[in-house]
């Protein structure tokens, strides 16, 4: 079985083509600037070959249409025909609390995700713009939705709830969601397997770090908790994105600055996080850079807080679940970080954890653990594969159809 997976931006889609009897990616790119000067798309295939490709691409159903184009075509593709597709998976960012996994993709799901817009206006119209180009381009092929806040609709009412009036909540849906949760999924999922423990007998922290970065608590299999909340602002600081923040300390600064609503958004978007804190760089790389070997004292402040953060919400997490039995770090900065991952677990040994530094030191994008044999909390480096799960769940649904 063939299955693309496709994750629209609103000026870029990122594809990869799995083969789902060896779950292989087969070949996988990138279109980017669409609708705008200089779009391209780049093309990778598992033998090595790669090219890229200068053109107009005015919207997205064009940059579609040249991703199947180089798929089949005959000098760089890895399909002979359309024919040889048997589903498409979509990334969608907002599923509400109508959608609590992934769905084939009908009109009923169409509108629902069209529903959600006004939860995540910036990614839900451009996911839509993929799912009908797609749909118009290969309209007897199954398209499955998977959604990013599905694995979090586990979440207990306490824990999802904001103390705001209720009727904003039945009004509007304001409540947390979450987001990430393909992420958070696979994780878990793979280190019970490597684990060799079930599921429902763990309780997992996932800390998924990157630019934008989540953590969740997740109790015999299922979420239970997550720090992002009705949008991806809420929680840890991120690279641009304020995290947790006082509401009083938000309006504070809207009357004192006279800044407006677009503004605001802006501010909490887009220059807060570890480039407002450091004012060096949203890049982990270039903040280590200016704190350890340039003394830079606003980039030593700003990793002391990104640290200080995932740990209180580690504490926050193992209380929640009474317990904990493995942390995991995903992500680019969660696989790669090695540095970050010491600073977050030292003095974590009350909880059980005897961080391993010699075995951390080394690890960088691949599965290890970096705890001592002897840990009763194990901490973990898992590389995620978020569009390894909307194949899985598109192959299954897709099977199911037939």
């Amino acid at each position: 079985m063939k299955i693309i997976v496709i994750n629209c931006g609103s000026s870029s889609i990122k594809y990869q083509l799995f083969d789902m009897t060896t779950r292989e990616v087969i070949a996988k790119g990138q279109v980017e600037k669409i609708g705008l000067h200089g779009s391209f798309i780049k093309h990778h295939r598992n033998d090595g070959d790669e090219v890229k490709l200068e053109g107009e691409i005015v919207d997205h159903q064009a940059g579609i249409e040249y991703m199947l184009g180089i798929l089949t075509s005959e000098k760089r593709g890895s399909l002979k025909s359309f024919d040889e597709i048997d589903a498409v998976g979509h990334r969608v960012v907002h599923g509400g609390e109508k959608f609590k996994k992934s769905r084939l993709i009908t009109n009923e799901v169409l509108e629902g995700i069209t529903e959600c817009i006004d939860l995540a206006p910036l990614h839900n119209p451009p996911n839509l713009k993929g799912i009908k180009a797609m749909q118009a381009l290969l309209p007897k092929v199954p398209q499955v939705a998977t959604f990013d806040t599905a694995f979090h609709q586990t979440m207990p009412d306490f824990a999802y709830m904001y103390a705001i009036p209720h009727s904003l909540y039945t009004k509007y849906g304001l409540r947390r969601y979450g987001f990430h949760g393909s992420s958070h999924r696979y994780v878990a999922k793979r280190a019970s397997e490597i684990l060799n423990k079930k599921p429902e007998s763990l309780k997992l922290i996932t800390c998924h770090l990157g630019n934008g970065a989540s953590m969740a608590a997740i109790k015999h299999g299922k979420s239970m908790d997550t720090s992002m909340g009705l949008t991806p602002v809420e929680g840890l600081i991120m690279g641009t994105r304020t995290g947790d923040l006082d509401l009083g300390a938000l309006l504070f600064i809207m009357h004192k600055e006279q800044i407006g609503l677009n503004a605001t958004n802006t501010l909490i978007n887009k220059h807060s996080g570890m480039l407002g804190i450091t004012g060096v760089s949203s890049d982990m790389r270039e903040i280590e850079t200016e704190a350890l070997e340039n003394n830079n004292e606003r980039a030593q402040l700003g990793l002391k807080m990104y640290h200080y953060r995932i740990k209180k919400y580690i504490g926050a997490y193992a209380a929640a679940m009474g317990g904990v039995d493995a942390v995991i770090f995903t992500g680019g900065i969660g696989e790669n970080g090695a540095e970050s991952r010491k600073e977050i677990c030292e003095e974590l040994e009350y909880m059980g954890i005897e961080f391993d530094a010699e075995k951390n030191k080394s690890i960088r994008g691949k599965e290890a653990i970096v705890t001592s044999d002897n840990s009763k909390v194990k901490v973990m480096v898992i590389p995620t594969n978020e569009e390894l799960i909307i194949a899985e769940d598109t192959a299954r649904i897709a099977e199911e159809q037939n």
